[in-house]
């Protein structure tokens, strides 16, 4: 099995889930709660879960929340690189969540925007191994410099590059030009609706796969309800899956990093599109079921 290592943020995330439309300038009954976040440590807690071998660096403060952070992902089975900052604290991420299920993100990356090039592990990476490298490392420019030195370090090595978009408002305030530049070489590339259309442009998501294959000879838009699509610049036509019936949505953070959890052992071990697609829609409906970004333990 082909071992992933993923570069990218780790988070706590406080989930506020209203019970009522939001007062506005008043006050709103919520339930709040506390959860591990961050999509890279999101994607490695469920690669972990489903059997895949997968190392995660980042970086956490020196503090309470960041000791029970690393404790978590060790629980998972995640090798856990994650290097202690001593002035910065964890990242910490606010999910209001309404009454309808609409979800608005305050972010603080906290220790995520001080990951640098020093703080990769040189023994990860080698030839037979996959980087997963997290949109929002690239997109933070604090981080910025460890990412690009990871893929460098990737490309040198020989291994599978995969890149995920992060988060559309981030994305266009970075620009869609310096990002496919700085992701030029990755092999696949993860998007929703949203990230596609700031990448390119086209609102459709079929037209905005076929314009990212001049970037990426494999590109997978997520779709929500819709399920999800594979296109690569060497077929004339998508691959679509249909997203999984579920009886309750409770909480849909975290559903496109649980996606692309489920997608990449079976693409990495060579399976169909289709059933990698199968795969991710599978494991994005188990999280959307359950409170939290991550796998429930």
């Amino acid at each position: 099995m082909t071992r992933v290592v993923v570069v990218g943020d780790l988070m706590t995330d406080a989930v506020a889930r209203a019970r009522y439309a939001l007062a506005r300038a008043s006050d709103t009954p919520a339930i709040v709660t506390m959860h591990g976040g961050g999509s890279g440590a999101n994607i490695s807690s469920w690669l972990a879960v489903e059997g895949a071998e997968v190392a995660f660096i980042g970086r956490r403060g020196a503090d309470i929340t960041g000791r029970n952070r690393d404790m978590e992902l060790m629980g998972y089975g995640v090798d856990a690189r994650l290097v202690m900052d001593p002035e910065r604290p964890t990242g910490t991420c606010v999910v209001l969540v309404t009454h309808k299920g609409e979800r608005t993100m305050l972010s603080d990356p906290g220790a995520n925007a001080a990951l640098s090039p020093e703080d990769l592990p040189r023994d990860l990476f080698g030839q037979g191994s996959h980087l997963h490298l997290s949109g929002y490392t690239l997109i933070n420019e604090g981080s910025r410099d460890a990412g690009l030195a990871a893929l460098d370090m990737a490309r040198r090595s020989g291994m599978s590059i995969s890149v995920d978009c992060a988060s559309s408002a981030p994305l266009e305030r970075t620009g869609a030009e310096p990002f496919l530049e700085w992701t030029n070489g990755a092999k696949l590339l993860f998007a929703n609706i949203e990230q596609a259309k700031v990448l390119t442009g086209r609102d459709d998501a079929e037209a905005a796969a076929k314009v990212l294959t001049a970037w990426f000879p494999q590109v997978v838009i997520k779709m929500n309800a819709e399920g999800a699509l594979w296109f690569s610049n060497g077929r004339p036509e998508p691959v679509h899956v249909a997203a999984e019936p579920v009886d309750k949505i409770v909480d849909g953070t975290g559903a496109g990093d649980a996606f692309c959890a489920g997608f990449l052992p079976p693409w990495l071990a060579g399976k169909p599109p289709a059933e990698s697609l199968a795969s991710g829609c599978r494991l994005a409906a188990k999280a959307i079921m359950h409170l939290g970004a991550r796998p429930p333990f």
